[in-house]
């Protein structure tokens, strides 16, 4: 018996496939700097554990399959107080915002149906369409223009008959890029006249550096009638193990039939939920706090990049990624020989090929996408790292 040829076709992540190299690496006595993944060290709230360590019951039941009602009103005001109205019964509690990517999609989709998404892209949306059975079609942006959105004559060369929605994700996991209200409004008005859902991955909405601060697809209302809006607090809340997140949309039978897919996995953990809602009450210097720590490591990372020849890339707006061109033709190669074969005074990198992020075949093959989610003087180390590397694999692969 052979396994499905659907599992046999799904692609590898760019951000963990090559964690086994990595775990070698550490047992050669080699230590790994992770460039390749948004995890971030600053502290998890203490109210979180608070909450953990004060839930005493005879057992522990399930949550309502829309979630716990203190976590839902925490995040209902949460995004009250950012200009985005919503009804109790708008929201639907998931295991984490990548959930919520996987109902949004099999609410407003069907098999074979087509999402829109501007690329380079979140490498992980390949995995919930393929496992919708949509299709994503995507349409190039620059670099060299700020990854801005594409103009609606490219988006419309790009429409067919089964296109549904356009995915977004703002502030941009993997550029940085942060899109300006302007923008976002055209895209609504793009989405009224062909009749299609905004589908808006908000998941780094605190984490935005430029004049202006964010803005939600929930804020404008000549969207409100077609968006659905993904959420998490893995980022937000430096709590990536916190696997709790939601989907909001104004539309109530959109939610209604989202619940059905929470009903048919049960429930969100409990315990995991009562912690979730004690994060909703951290103050806003909170987040002023967390954006001036990201704003300093990622000028430290950007200006370490610069100094490295053959290097280039632009200063992100928003979230904690963006894309480094390294000037050698194949950084899948690059970034697992940087594991299997060098080390600079025992440190190595471990970097997330550009290619996963792009869906036209050879796009980002010299591309890398970074994460400046450590410490300020490990990513200057690991530029310094990374540059020495690039010497090295130059002279063998000239």
């Amino acid at each position: 018996m052979n396994p499905s040829r659907r599992i046999q076709a799904l692609g590898v992540s760019p951000i963990r496939h090559l964690a086994p190299l990595a775990r070698k690496a550490e047992e050669r006595g080699v230590r790994v700097l992770p460039l390749n993944i948004g995890q971030p060290d600053l502290p998890t709230p203490r109210a979180y554990y608070e909450a953990i360590r004060s839930f005493d019951a005879p057992y522990t039941p399930y949550a309502p399959s829309q979630g716990l009602p203190e976590l839902l009103e925490a995040i209902r005001e949460d995004f009250r107080v950012r200009g985005v109205a919503l009804d109790p019964e708008s929201i639907l509690v998931t295991a984490g915002g990548s959930e919520a990517l996987l109902f949004s999609l099999l609410t407003l989709c069907d098999p074979g149906d087509e999402v829109l998404v501007a690329e380079p892209f979140y490498t992980n949306y390949n995995f919930f369409a393929d496992t919708a059975g949509v299709k994503l079609v995507s349409v190039r942006t620059d670099p060299e223009e700020g990854y801005a959105l594409p103009p609606d004559a490219d988006l419309e060369a790009r429409l067919s008959s089964r296109t549904r929605a356009v995915l977004v994700t703002n502030p941009n996991n993997p550029t940085g890029t942060v899109l300006p209200r302007e923008d976002m409004e055209r895209l609504g008005r793009f989405a009224a006249r062909h009749d299609l859902f905004v589908l808006a991955d908000e998941v780094y909405r605190d984490f935005v550096y430029r004049e202006g601060g964010f803005v939600s697809f929930g804020e404008l209302e000549e969207v409100r009638d077609r968006l659905v809006i993904c959420d998490s607090v893995s980022k937000r809340f430096s709590a990536c193990g916190v696997r709790v997140g939601c989907l909001a949309t104004p539309r109530l039978d959109l939610a209604a039939l989202a619940l059905k897919l929470g009903q048919g996995r049960l429930a969100v953990s409990t315990v995991e939920q009562r912690g979730a809602a004690a994060l909703y009450g951290q103050p806003p210097s909170f987040f002023a706090e967390q954006r001036e720590a990201y704003r300093v490591r990622r000028d430290a990372l950007v200006g370490a990049l610069s100094r490295v020849e053959g290097v280039s890339c632009r200063v992100p707006e928003g979230a904690f990624y963006f894309m480094v061109r390294l000037g050698v033709e194949d950084t899948s190669d690059f970034a697992a020989w940087m594991l299997r074969e060098f080390q600079h005074q025992g440190d190595t990198v471990m970097v997330a090929p550009g290619e996963g992020f792009y869906a036209t075949p050879g796009a980002g093959r010299d591309e890398v996408r970074v994460a400046y989610a450590i410490a300020p003087d490990l990513l200057v180390r690991a530029a310094e790292v990374l540059g020495r590397g690039l010497e090295a694999y130059r002279r063998l692969r000239p």
